[in-house]
């Protein structure tokens, strides 16, 4: 099975993360914001990734530090899990509709970083939870996944439908881009013969 558990810690945040990639969705997600928690518990169910994540960090501060370093954590884990990335789809993207809401993503297992955001939100907080954290923790996903991930929200209203749709997005995406494809199994997709960056 492709997994990996990575642990990072610094001043600001202390973070433990488990992903299995051919899982089946199952979930144990502890950050201290509730919100959050149920964002990622939306990549895990909808991508069928098994993920674990204990996060403790300064929100007496505020949440960035935590989320942010979240997406770090996280995005390596699955890294490492992909391995030399032999036989993995690759190319995957993923229309999202969540009631009046409808986005779209793409993304590719490059090993070459990079995001695209082209999602905004109507207020500054869900709830308690910064809208501007969305960006934030795509942009350490992707940074530290080592994956090419491009998002456009084409409507909305609600700002949490909004983001929801965001991760679900990313999760269905992702699941389809991590399953390997029997047919190239043994071979990794490039020409270059390597997806290192």
């Amino acid at each position: 099975m492709r997994s990996a558990t990575l642990s990072r810690q610094t001043r600001e945040t202390d973070i433990k993360a488990t992903v299995k990639l051919d899982g089946t969705g199952m979930a144990a997600i502890k950050t201290g914001i509730g919100f959050f928690d149920h964002m990622l518990d939306q990549i895990a169910r909808h991508s069928l990734i098994d993920i674990e994540i204990e996060a403790k960090g300064d929100l007496h501060i505020d949440q960035h530090h935590t989320v942010e370093d979240t997406g770090i954590v996280l995005g390596q884990a699955i890294r490492q899990a992909l391995g030399d990335l032999r036989g993995v789809t690759r190319y995957a993207d993923a229309m999202l509709p969540m009631d009046e809401t409808l986005t779209r993503v793409a993304l590719d297992i490059s090993g070459r970083p990079f995001l695209v955001f082209r999602t905004n939100f109507h207020h500054s907080k869900i709830g308690d939870f910064d809208t501007d954290l969305v960006r934030e923790f795509f942009q350490a996903f992707a940074m530290n996944a080592g994956i090419t991930l491009h998002f456009e929200t084409l409507y909305g209203l609600n700002d949490h439908h909004i983001a929801e749709s965001c991760f679900k997005g990313l999760a269905r995406a992702l699941g389809a881009a991590i399953a390997i494809d029997p047919r190239q199994k043994d071979r990794v997709p490039s020409t270059k013969g390597s997806l290192a960056g």
